[in-house]
């Protein structure tokens, strides 16, 4: 009997994307390494709070933390990403399909007002002789 459910790579990724302070943090780190200190300074939030979401992130797998002497800076890692860019990819053709016939259908709408705006102009000008 397992005691713990396994979680999926991709799910522990999209887990740790769904907060906005840790996608600030990854922001932030696509720049270059910084400390935890420099990654704090823009939240309103202690250092222990934002080392927790650093676990978060480094449990997904989507940093790393060095040791420099008594410094700890931190660095991305963007394999994780690449497995969601390719899971979202796999529906993109859906998404531009939907988005061709969106198009094809408002061309459509906008060919037939321009026909009825001819009919009504021919309508207006006597030119209809009903």
């Amino acid at each position: 009997m397992q005691t713990q459910t396994q979680t999926d790579p991709l799910s522990t990724t999209f887990a740790a994307l769904a907060d906005p302070t840790r996608r600030a943090i990854l922001a932030r780190l696509a720049k270059g390494e910084a400390t935890v200190t420099e990654l704090a300074a823009p939240f309103d939030l202690s250092l222990p709070a934002v080392s927790k979401h650093l676990k978060v992130l480094q449990r997904a797998g989507l940093i790393e933390q060095g040791r420099q002497a008594q410094w700890r800076p931190c660095r991305l890692k963007a394999e994780p990403l690449r497995d969601v860019a390719a899971w979202i990819g796999e529906y993109k053709r859906h998404w531009e399909d939907s988005f061709e016939r969106l198009d094809d259908y408002l061309r459509e709408m906008a060919s037939d007002d321009g026909k009825e705006e001819q009919q009504r102009k021919g309508d207006s000008d006597g030119s209809n002789t009903d």
